[in-house]
């Protein structure tokens, strides 16, 4: 058995081996949601279009919300809050991956020189744009409605990327529009955040 096997059937394991939001399914759709994402991660981990290293972080993200769920359901139930709340993080995390495993079918297309379609620079600035949306949702700092603008906004900027990225060569203009979109959520979000901090300051 190759390392690479070996680390794949590891995480799968870790995916798979911990407790579920499914005992006592009390968000039946949070759970649905949550076990597509784990099936997706193993998928991509096998296909080699998740690395082990991608895995272990996006299943680090999956056991955070596994455990905010977890904390909501130690009341007894989850309220409709709490409900959208995991949804939008698992929303989140789901286009995430799917952003992954397309960056590495658009990397592996014929004709595709190195590094052309490569994107790690605007990957980053998601991951944190997402990250921060997260927070500002789990903290009550941005407002349900809110988030799903912004987070339609981030997936409207990952189908240009996609776009860009489809005739196998991202230019030097292309990721300049990229960041330009992603910084300019960026600031928006931290707006939306900081605002809300200085109306209950």
């Amino acid at each position: 058995m190759n390392s690479k096997f070996f680390a794949a059937a590891l995480l799968i394991l870790v995916v798979f081996a911990g407790p579920s939001m499914a005992e006592g399914s009390f968000t039946p759709r949070v759970n649905q949601t949550q076990q597509a994402i784990g099936a997706r991660i193993q998928a991509g981990l096998v296909s080699g279009h998740i690395t082990p290293s991608e895995a272990q972080m996006l299943i680090r993200r999956d056991r955070d919300i596994l455990l905010r769920g977890n904390q909501f359901k130690a009341n007894g139930n989850a309220t409709f809050q709490e409900r959208q709340q995991l949804r939008a993080e698992l929303n989140t995390l789901s286009a995430d991956i799917e952003r992954l495993i397309a960056n590495s079918t658009a990397a592996r297309l014929p004709g595709n020189a190195g590094n052309a379609v490569n994107t790690p620079g605007t990957d980053i600035r998601d991951y944190v744009i997402s990250q921060r949306i997260d927070e500002g949702l789990r903290l009550g700092l941005i407002s349900q409605r809110e988030a799903r603008r912004l987070q339609s906004r981030e997936r409207e900027i990952a189908r240009h990327e996609a776009f860009f990225k489809s005739d196998g060569v991202v230019t030097r203009q292309e990721r300049r529009q990229l960041l330009d979109e992603l910084d300019g959520l960026r600031n928006e979000v931290e707006r939306r955040i900081n605002d809300d901090q200085r109306e209950r300051g």
